[in-house]
């Protein structure tokens, strides 16, 4: 299915709108209880925000979460509201155009700061890990791997997470135990093995590999809560089975053919980012929408 959208919207500026908190791509907004979080087209590499941005990337991310949270719920709640703009609070009808399609309306929790990572393949950080040291963040593995093999069983490899415009620092689980007791961290970990197995099940079916993923929750009203966004190709790694090899590391459906390009650049990766080729951003932006449209 091609890209439909060409109005690409990087720039999220809501007179009137509390802004709770902003990151790379999604821009958060404070209405008491409860939060709106959009999604704009915003793409970065290497921690540097570009200058354009991928037609139609925050209203796929947002349909994607949708999709996942509405199929986990049954494993935990989430803190998905309403991504109907008609659902959303009366401030926000000025900008309702812009906010449709690429916006959820969620509830506030106490935000947990420890990203759950489960990894079901060896590759990118892990797979240098494991060059070095026969391990992924301290957990030893079975000599003999190659890259991008299939893992025994999925790892959980928790991180901290760090200030704005840091980057997140692998964390082993006894030290997640150390700063959020060891029964809400054995939790996080069984309830984001319980997620990765239903997605990886799931997208398995539609020929795809879910490589690895992070998980954000949070508590409300004393329950753990899946917050953020859920499985979505920027918080996850997706490979099409058929591109699957023992050696190397597939492409994923993401932003990998950007950052292969800036790569192979004389750019130094500190701001401001380069402009992208056209043809780039086009690739790009059809990774995004064949994972999606497979998925879903």
């Amino acid at each position: 299915m091609p890209m439909t959208e060409t109005n690409i919207l990087t720039n999220l500026d809501f007179p009137g709108l509390t802004l709770f908190k902003e990151g790379k791509v999604r821009s958060v907004y404070d209405f008491g209880k409860e939060l709106l979080i959009v999604a704009s087209d915003r793409v970065s590499a290497f921690d540097v925000i570009l200058p354009e941005g991928i037609p139609g990337k925050g209203t796929l991310l947002s349909k994607v979460s949708k999709f996942w949270f509405d199929q986990t719920k049954y494993i935990v709640k989430n803190h998905l509201i309403s991504t109907d703009v008609a659902d959303f609070p009366e401030e926000t009808k000025p900008y309702h155009a812009q906010l449709a399609g690429r916006s959820m309306y969620v509830k506030k929790t106490d935000l947990i700061e420890v990203e759950c990572v489960v990894r079901g393949y060896l590759v990118g950080s892990g797979w240098k890990d494991y060059q070095q040291s026969g391990q992924v963040c301290g957990i030893t593995l079975p000599e003999g791997l190659q890259q991008a093999a299939k893992l025994p069983e999925p790892i959980f490899t928790p991180a901290s997470k760090a200030p704005m415009g840091e980057h997140d620092e692998n964390i082993s689980f006894a030290d997640m135990q150390d700063k959020l007791g060891e029964e809400l961290a054995q939790k996080l970990k069984e309830l984001s093995f319980q997620l990765y197995t239903f997605a990886a099940d799931y997208a398995a079916e539609k020929g795809i590999i879910l490589a690895d993923t992070k998980f954000e929750f949070g508590i409300l009203d004393g329950e753990i809560i899946l917050i953020d966004e859920a499985l979505t190709p920027d918080s996850s790694r997706f490979w099409a089975k058929e591109d699957h090899q023992l050696g190397c590391s597939p492409p994923s459906f993401d932003k990998q053919i950007i950052r292969d390009y800036l790569e192979n650049s004389d750019w130094n990766k500190q701001a401001p980012g380069p402009k992208l080729p056209e043809d780039i951003i086009q690739k790009a932006a059809q990774r995004y929408q064949e994972v999606v449209d497979r998925l879903l």
